[in-house]
């Protein structure tokens, strides 16, 4: 059985492969739970970010910084999942 170097960037993987399933996952779930409490847990989504992006006007040229991470319950247990594949492995 090969044996994985520990890298940074495998951690980074790991934590945003784990992030990304567990958040698909936890939209599939969103939309098929029957309603009351269980769907109130999977729809709670939580947006970090900016909103509206920050934009600087130069004239010359436009420079607009943004970004809006979208967590739910099922991507913090993804990414804390690959945390640790990551440490098994």
């Amino acid at each position: 059985m090969a044996v994985l170097t520990k890298t940074p960037w495998l951690l980074i993987f790991f934590i945003l492969l784990g992030g990304l399933l567990g958040g698909l996952l936890g939209e599939i779930l969103r939309a098929i739970a029957p309603q009351g409490p269980l769907q109130e847990i999977f729809a709670k989504i939580q947006d970090i970010g900016l909103n509206p992006p920050f934009t600087i006007d130069l004239k010359l040229f436009t420079i607009t910084f943004g970004f809006t991470l979208r967590i739910n319950l099922f991507s913090i247990l993804g990414i804390l999942l690959g945390i640790y594949i990551y440490k098994q492995a």
